[in-house]
């Protein structure tokens, strides 16, 4: 575990050490359709009530025999496809069979046809010598009755719904969605649409983070542009005491008009406010009237990594979410990092050719270079690095779901 960087900045894994202890799993569960489950997290384990396949079936397209049989040639007696119910094998026989389709009683193998050759129109002899078993998968070959299939704090994706589906469950237990309270700060604030004033920015911030809560299974309160005035925002802060979370951007240093970190400080909650992280350094955490508050930096790309990095495991774990750190992977890198910094940088960057490449401006207020970006290259404190050394590479598809 890493302590608190220099200049008395908490590192990374501080920080979010100390998130996830705050972040207690939510309790309230419900039950919602197979089709409205994606996205949701499984609030408990999915047991399988059947056996998985229920019956003993074919692997192939070919003939189902008593592998015992099979030294001279056979009649067909039946045939069987998928989605029917065959009669026990006659023995001397054998039955043509179809890839899914039950095997019938008395039959110990399939031969792919293949390696069949048939003769007139009824009788197969089989080429190759055939092994017990062969091309049958047996009944409760993937899953027995009672068996879990899926662990609570799953996050339901389409190969889980397809589990899902192929126990007959119609139905999941989930957990409720946080209610998250998103907020932004600062008078200079305006809605696409508007023209700009003097000294005005349009509010990116608000659409990155709504959309990347609402990926992420949260549902959203949009709670507006906090104005620049203590009072108001204290009032404002008090009326969202039903959220799980108020989400603000902007407004949470240590500066005369940054007065959401003021209401915080005045409220006398507050855990910590300076990260050893670059972008992002002023991120807060802390609670208002009893409502847990992350308050993210206002520059762009500072809000998306420090939502990525520790806001999004926070409400994971809000979820029931046992992993809930993303999954880096060691690249090589196509640039020199000769000067070590304090901090812990991630690095808008994309791969070509398997080398990650940096977005030319890495300003904490540059968007763009997320958009032509794959992900985030993570330079550790204290490292120097030399083109084609390797780096962690964070696949932005990890932090988005």
């Amino acid at each position: 575990m890493s302590c608190c960087a220099g200049d008395g900045l908490i590192s990374v894994e501080q920080a979010l050490e100390r998130l996830l202890g705050q972040a207690q799993p939510l309790q309230e569960v419900e039950r919602v359709p197979l089709a409205s489950a994606r996205g949701r997290v499984l609030a408990k384990p999915l047991v399988t009530e059947i056996d998985l396949p229920p019956w003993p079936n074919s692997a192939m397209d070919g003939y189902a025999i008593r592998y015992a049989e099979a030294d001279v040639p056979l009649p067909v007696s039946q045939k069987i496809f998928a989605g029917t119910a065959p009669e026990p094998l006659q023995p001397g026989t054998c039955a043509r069979i179809f890839t899914g389709a039950p095997v019938p009683a008395g039959a110990d193998a399939v031969e792919m046809q293949e390696n069949t050759e048939l003769l007139g129109e009824q009788r197969v002899r089989f080429l190759q010598p055939i092994k017990p078993g062969q091309h049958i998968r047996p009944q409760g070959g993937e899953a027995r009755c009672g068996d879990v299939m899926l662990p609570a704090g799953t996050v339901i994706g389409p190969f889980e719904l397809g589990l899902a589906a192929s126990i007959g469950a119609d139905s999941l237990e989930v957990i409720r969605r946080p209610r998250v309270a998103l907020l932004s700060t600062g008078d200079e604030l305006v809605e696409p649409g508007h023209v700009l004033g003097a000294g005005q920015i349009y509010n990116s911030n608000r659409y990155l983070l709504a959309a990347w809560l609402e990926r992420l299974g949260c549902e959203v309160i949009d709670a507006g542009v906090l104005c620049d005035d203590l009072e108001a925002v204290k009032q404002h802060l008090g009326s969202l005491a039903g959220a799980d979370l108020i989400l603000s951007t902007g407004g949470v240093s240590v500066g005369e008009a940054d007065f959401l970190g003021q209401a915080l400080r005045a409220a006398g909650d507050i855990a910590f406010w300076k990260l050893a992280i670059k972008p992002g350094k002023p991120l807060t955490f802390g609670h208002y009237e009893g409502t847990p508050v992350i308050g993210l930096p206002g520059n762009p790309a500072s809000t998306l990594v420090t939502f990525g990095m520790l806001a999004r495991p926070y409400l994971l774990r809000r979820m029931g979410v046992a992993q809930v750190a993303p999954l880096g992977f060691e690249v090589p890198i196509g640039f020199d990092w000769p000067k070590p910094g304090t901090r812990r940088e991630y690095l808008r960057a994309r791969l070509e050719g398997g080398v990650a490449v940096l977005y030319a401006n890495q300003s904490s207020s540059v968007l763009r270079g997320a958009a032509w970006a794959h992900g985030l290259v993570e330079i550790r404190e204290g490292s120097t690095l030399r083109e084609r050394d390797t780096a962690t590479f964070i696949p932005f598809s990890e932090l988005l779901g």
